[in-house]
């Protein structure tokens, strides 16, 4: 069997493996993949709460999400490399254990610092437990309708993990603590590093002609976060100061060094030829967009809703449900929609709406506004139109893709999601507090002000939704509405490629699940 290279048979995935332990293995990664989804949503809830404890600025909190998203988006793909070549049930349980340390270290962390610092080191250890959980599905079943099956699976808790952070992150740190949200981990991990030994064997590709490209990774991570953190300092500090021109300036440096990596280095961890088709390209950029969009409402909603409103964590929890459901509705509505009117049509749609949206949302924001006229409509409406997106965007971002790029497609798309929801709070957030101050000194009260700030950031994001609702009408393709699977492609085409030809692709797809949305 070639299903993912050169590996070792055997134990739960091989010949002497019961149907039992197999399951049993895949009640462990989905249920470790369910926790690393949740994480990427549940610390939104808790904000304020860290905030008050730690004595974190503004532009300082988006670092306790930023950290995060950034570290596991930009060693996405590396992860998944490595996890192929030195083994996915090693690479896993790495990933579990660096992450439940960071856990740990996240709950009991006592200064701003020390929890940014760890929630880097959480981000690390999904990049490296995501890719190689998922790598080890095909191992475990050969077999193909079992295999649907069992990435049906997967990816229906991955789902679920997201839609549930909001409510778990408002109960945890309403009924218990905010350390809570980090320590819930702990357990699970535990749980995952005792079992995976005993239900699965190892696996790798061969590692011949293979290299693992860490400049690539790190200049990308690197830059992105030298990039962000300047972003964030003009929230403080003029847009010509040392503090915040620095690190742009440094952090552009490193992504052009990055480019010039990838272009001359035999191995890339993202080959050129993949951007040479606009409407992958275009299908990236708007992904950026759609999560910058998303997380920055997310965000500043949650501090809104219990600093301007005096909702409990709790509470403000339970008001996401709106948004959960809608956003439900909106994927099995995209799916309906594509045969009809084409995924151009729908990417159009989506976008325009959730500009619509967001604008809807601003309209509402008041300190004395009410949850069902002021903030429910957007919700529904955001969630819905967000939402609406999401199908489409990945068949434009597997347009002209084969089954064996299309775990590397998958995967890029998920990093610029993560991408995407950093830039989001980087630019946005720091619109939203200069106004802010600017109004405070000007003697506006403090309440008002920050209601117009946050009014103020989320019409800038309508602004780029639109912008990216042209930019699909101008540069994308025709797009085949055929529903893609980029999960089961990769594992497809594991099973029948030569093993020397195939670009990690159980690894590389690894890296693509649901970006805790």
């Amino acid at each position: 069997m070639s299903t993912v290279g050169k590996q070792t048979q055997g134990g739960a995935g091989g010949p002497a493996g019961t149907d039992r332990r197999r399951w049993v293995a895949l009640a462990v990664l989905t249920a470790m993949q369910f926790m690393l989804v949740m994480d990427v949503t549940v610390v939104n809830i808790a904000l304020p709460d860290v905030q008050d404890s730690l004595h974190f600025s503004y532009e300082g909190l988006a670092w306790v999400v930023n950290a995060y998203v950034l570290t596991a988006g930009g060693f996405l793909l590396l992860g998944g490399r490595i996890a192929d070549m030195y083994g996915r049930r090693r690479l896993f349980m790495t990933g579990v254990l660096i992450f439940g340390l960071a856990s740990v270290a996240c709950g009991s962390a006592t200064a701003s610092w020390a929890l940014v610092s760890s929630r880097f080191v959480q981000g690390l250890g999904e990049a490296l437990a995501g890719p190689a959980a998922l790598g080890l599905i095909p191992v475990l079943f050969p077999d193909r309708a079992e295999r649907t099956k069992a990435l049906g699976i997967w990816g229906g808790l991955s789902a679920l993990g997201g839609a549930v952070g909001s409510v778990v992150g408002g109960a945890v740190t309403d009924l218990v603590n905010w350390r809570w949200i980090f320590f819930i981990n702990v357990p699970i991990a535990l749980f995952a590093l005792i079992t995976v030994p005993r239900v699965m064997t190892e696996s790798r590709m061969a590692r011949a002609g293979r290299r693992i490209d860490v400049v690539g990774a790190l200049t990308a991570t690197g830059g992105l976060v030298a990039v962000v953190y300047g972003l964030l300092q003009a929230a403080a500090h003029p847009w010509g100061s040392a503090r915040v021109l620095l690190p742009l300036l440094g952090g552009i440096a490193l992504l052009v060094v990055m480019v010039l990596w990838e272009s001359r280095t035999p191995d890339p961890m993202i080959p050129m030829r993949f951007f040479s088709n606009r409407t992958r390209v275009t299908s990236n950029v708007v992904s950026v967009a759609s999560l910058a969009g998303f997380h920055t409402y997310a965000f500043l909603l949650s501090l809104y809703i219990q600093q301007e409103l005096g909702y409990s964590p709790l509470k403000t929890g339970l008001s996401y449900i709106p948004l959960t459901v809608a956003m439900g509705v909106g994927v099995g509505v995209s799916t309906a929609l594509m045969p009809r009117i084409g995924v151009k049509a729908v990417i159009t749609l989506a976008f325009l709406g959730s500009g619509v949206a967001l604008f809807v949302v601003a309209g509402g924001l008041a300190p004395d506004a009410s949850y069902v006229s002021g903030v429910m409509p957007g919700l529904i409406l955001f969630g819905f139109f967000n939402a609406l997106g999401f199908p489409a965007l990945i068949n434009g971002a597997l347009h002209q893709v084969t089954g064996q790029d299309s775990g590397l497609a998958s995967g890029v798309q998920t990093a610029m999601q993560q991408v995407g929801a950093a830039l989001g709070l980087a630019t946005l957030v720091p619109f939203a507090l200069r106004y802010v101050n600017h109004q405070v000194k000007d003697g506006t009260a403090p309440a008002v002000a920050q209601a117009d700030g946050y009014a103020l950031a989320l019409r800038i994001g309508a602004g780029v939704l639109v912008a990216a609702a042209l930019l699909v009408l101008l540069l994308l393709e025709k797009v085949s509405a055929e529903k893609r699977d980029a999960l089961v492609e990769a594992a497809d085409a594991a099973d029948t490629a030569d093993t020397t030809e195939v670009q990690g692709a159980t690894g590389a797809t690894g890296a693509a699940r649901v970006s805790g949305i």
